[in-house]
């Protein structure tokens, strides 16, 4: 009993302090991402032939991506939760701009150029709308009620439905899927979870009916490539034919023959991870997976550690989130899943997406060098 107690008052008594670390960072993760960053550079100076003003270019951009991260990095959870619906407000009305007059490029009007950058705004969905429905959350009992699942829900729904007007499924799926790893780890039963993904498949046949007419060949493709294998067809049959052509240790940096000979299309963009898989090979494929499984884990250990509600869910669906990047990419690459668009993270070329994925571990460093903890 007297043990007990000691313990007990040494709970009560003890000061709580909050964890610091040089520059409020993750050591751990932070060289992880950096490491990342530089094989996108490699593999990018590969699938560009060595242009060094794209090479230039993404460096830049990875160069303010760490300065965001440092950035957020600094600041309180606290403050970020006070923030969240403000940022979500504006992330909405930069859509509607983006849908009255923004730049169209390769068919689809997805920018806000101005002038001096050019950025979409949807990419900031990616944390803004976790860190709403986050919010919402917070100061609510868990597990979640319906009606409380249902306004997230429409939460989500408004920014997914805009992302998909543009027209930008990848992004919206995505958008989506940060939204709800949230209402799944506020805690939602079983049971609900099975009613609302039975009333999700009961809507694809008209989800269908709403799709473009090219998202429709873009499934259809997948199920079936050789059906076209000039016309739609085209992109998977090479990517795959990258893949299978790296064997065990792949062909070398720069001696890919499916790249050089420009045979992968995109293969700066989207299909980036077929120029890899050729250079690299199996065993190259398996050590990306690894680095990038390292990031998710980390992630997920950094939400578990969080103490109080808002960072956890946050967290939580950020490292998922970016679990769900990198997934969707290869699945789409290697024609396991449809071509949606989806970046290859901190590989692709792009610089709004690797900004946005950056900025979201500052967010995640934040979480973990600011959460607190008792001294003894």
């Amino acid at each position: 009993m007297a043990s007990n107690y000691s313990i007990k008052d040494s709970l009560v008594t003890s000061p709580i302090r909050q964890e610091r670390n040089l520059f409020n960072i993750d050591p751990t993760l932070f060289v992880a991402l950096l490491l990342l960053c530089g094989v996108g550079l490699a593999v990018l100076y590969s699938a560009t032939s060595g242009e060094m003003a794209a090479i230039t270019r993404q460096a830049i951009r990875f160069a303010l991506g760490f300065a965001a991260l440092l950035f957020l990095a600094q600041i309180p959870a606290k403050e970020l939760s006070r923030w969240s619906p403000w940022f979500y407000l504006v992330s909405i009305g930069l859509l509607l701009v983006v849908m009255a007059t923004g730049y169209v490029g390769k068919g689809a009007q997805r920018w806000i150029d101005l002038g001096v950058v050019r950025f979409q705004p949807s990419e900031m969905l990616k944390i803004f709308l976790p860190m709403m429905v986050a919010w919402y959350f917070s100061e609510k009992p868990m597990p979640p009620t319906i009606m409380q699942i249902f306004v997230a829900l429409i939460m989500i729904a408004i920014p997914a439905g805009l992302v998909l007007q543009q027209p930008d499924l990848g992004t919206a799926l995505l958008i989506s899927f940060g939204g709800i790893c949230v209402i799944f780890l506020a805690g939602i039963t079983w049971r609900l979870l099975s009613v609302f993904g039975g009333i999700a498949l009961a809507c694809m046949p008209v989800f269908w009916f709403y799709l473009h007419d090219y998202q429709r060949q873009r499934i259809l493709t997948m199920l079936n490539p050789e059906s076209d294998p000039l016309g739609t067809g085209y992109h998977i049959i090479q990517s795959k034919i990258a893949i299978g052509s790296g064997g065990l240790y792949g062909k070398g940096w720069l001696n890919g023959t499916q790249s050089q000979l420009d045979f992968i299309p995109e293969r700066s963009t989207d299909f980036i991870f077929a120029v890899f898989s050729e250079e690299f090979g199996f065993l190259g494929v398996v050590l990306l997976l690894c680095a990038y499984a390292f990031i998710v884990i980390r992630g997920l250990m950094i939400a578990a550690r969080a103490q109080d509600t808002y960072s956890r869910l946050l967290a939580g669906s950020l490292s998922l989130s970016f679990f769900a990047y990198f997934l969707v990419n290869i699945g789409m690459v290697s024609g396991m899943l449809p071509v949606v668009g989806v970046p290859l993270p901190l590989i692709s070329y792009g610089g709004t997406s690797a900004v946005t994925i950056l900025a979201a571990f500052g967010i995640l460093m934040s979480i973990h060098s600011h959460r607190k903890f008792l001294s003894h």
